[in-house]
C-alpha cells in the first residue's frame, strides 16, 4: 500500500467517498505524496513527444516565432510553457528561435506546479533566464504565446454514469475489505449539459477547462496572444470513462498505486473550443498532430538533421515517424489554438 493510499482511506473513512476528480487531484498533487509533487515520471513511467524527438520542440519554436511576427514582433513578449517537464521542449523551441533570429524579443516563462520539475527546469534552462510563474493562475502582462504539451490530460475529471434513468457522479470509496473502490453517489446529479455521443450512458468532464478559459480571457483582455495545446482526446462528443494510470511504461489500475503512478484522461477538445468561443476568444482546431507537424515542415527538418547526423539517421527517422504516423501519435494527438479576439488564423490551421 502506498502512503497516499493510506491517507486517502483515512479521509474517506472520516468524510465519506470523494469524487473521482478529488481523488485524481490528490494522486497527482498531494504536497506530501502526490505524483507530480514527489517524483519525475518522464522517461520512466511515460514518454512525451519532446523526449522522442528534438524536432517536435523545434517545429513549435518556429511556429511561435511566426506567430510572434504575426503579432507585430512586440519588443516585450513572453514564450510561456505550461507543465514544462524536464525543460526539454522549451530548450528545443528556443534553440530553433535563436537559430532563426537570435532569440530577439523572446522572454521565457514557465507555469509549473511540480517542485521536482521546477528544479530540473531551472538547471536545464539556466541560460534562458526563465521567469517561473508557479501553478497556472496568471501569464504575466506582456503579449505572449503559451504552449502546453500533454498538460490538459492531467487536469482532474469528474465522471458521471446513468443508472435507472438518472445521472449519478462516480466516487472513490471503500469496499467491504476496506480497499479503495469506485462506485456511484446515491444522490442524483444534474442532467449533463454536455454534448455526448448518441446513446452514451457515461461521460467525464474536466472543470478546470473553464478555469483555463477564464485565465486566458482575462489575459487577452489586456494583451494579444495565443495559446496552443497538444494532447490526446476527442474532437466531438464528451469522453466516457477514460481514467488511466501508468507506471514504468505499463498501464495499471487507477486505484492500484495512488501517488506512485501517473493518472490521465482524454481531453474534450470540442468542449474546450466551445468554452473559448463562448468567452469571446477565437478557436482554431482541433487538428491532428501528424498533419499539423507536416504542415510546419517537419519532414524537411528531419532530412536536414539526418544529413548532419548520419550516425543517428535511423533514430531520427523513427522518432519523427512516431510523431506523425496515424498509427502512432499522428492521429490520436490533437492540436488546438485559442487566441485573442480579432487575430487571423494561426499557421497550421
Amino acid at each position: 500500500m502506498t502512503r497516499l493510499a493510506s491517507k486517502l482511506k483515512s479521509l474517506i473513512r472520516a468524510g465519506g467517498p470523494m469524487p473521482v476528480s478529488a481523488y485524481m487531484n490528490a494522486c497527482l498533487h498531494d504536497p506530501e505524496h502526490g505524483y507530480y509533487a514527489t517524483r519525475p515520471g518522464i522517461g520512466r513511467d511515460f514518454i512525451t513527444a519532446p523526449e522522442i524527438s528534438q524536432v517536435f520542440g523545434e517545429m513549435l519554436g518556429l511556429w511561435a516565432l511566426h506567430e510572434w511576427q504575426a503579432l507585430g514582433s512586440p519588443e516585450r513578449f513572453s514564450l510561456v510553457e505550461a507543465g514544462a517537464g524536464r525543460g526539454t521542449m522549451m530548450d528545443d523551441m528556443m534553440r530553433a528561435v535563436r537559430q532563426a533570429n537570435g532569440g530577439q524579443g523572446f522572454d521565457v516563462a514557465i507555469n509549473e506546479a511540480s517542485p521536482v520539475y521546477s528544479a530540473a527546469q531551472k538547471e536545464r534552462l539556466s541560460d534562458l533566464h526563465p521567469s517561473f510563474l508557479g501553478a497556472f493562475q496568471s501569464i504575466g502582462e506582456a503579449p505572449f504565446i503559451l504552449i502546453a504539451n500533454e498538460w490538459l490530460d492531467c487536469l482532474p475529471a469528474r465522471q458521471f454514469v446513468q443508472s435507472d434513468g438518472d445521472w449519478h457522479e462516480k466516487v472513490v470509496g471503500l469496499d467491504d475489505q476496506g480497499d479503495l473502490a469506485i462506485g456511484i453517489a446515491t444522490d442524483k446529479a444534474n442532467a449533463p449539459a454536455f454534448e455526448m455521443r448518441d446513446g452514451a450512458t457515461s461521460f467525464e468532464v474536466q472543470p478546470a477547462l473553464e478555469t483555463l478559459v477564464d485565465v486566458l480571457k482575462d489575459a487577452f483582455s489586456v494583451v494579444p496572444g495565443r495559446a496552443l495545446f497538444i494532447d490526446y482526446g476527442v474532437s466531438e462528443g464528451a469522453p466516457g470513462d477514460t481514467l488511466r494510470a501508468f507506471q514504468r511504461g505499463l498501464q495499471v489500475g487507477p486505484l492500484a498505486l495512488p501517488g506512485s503512478s501517473d493518472l490521465t484522461v482524454d481531453v474534450d477538445f470540442g468542449r474546450l473550443r466551445r468554452l473559448a468561443e463562448k468567452a469571446g476568444l477565437s478557436g482554431h482546431g482541433p487538428v491532428e498532430q501528424g498533419p499539423f507537424l507536416m504542415g510546419l515542415g517537419v519532414e524537411a527538418r528531419m532530412h536536414a538533421l539526418i544529413r548532419a547526423n548520419q550516425g543517428r539517421a535511423e533514430e531520427i527517422y523513427k522518432g519523427v515517424t512516431r510523431l506523425v504516423d496515424p498509427a502512432e501519435m499522428g492521429r490520436r494527438f490533437k492540436v488546438i489554438c485559442l487566441s485573442a479576439p480579432g487575430l487571423a488564423a494561426p499557421v497550421g490551421f
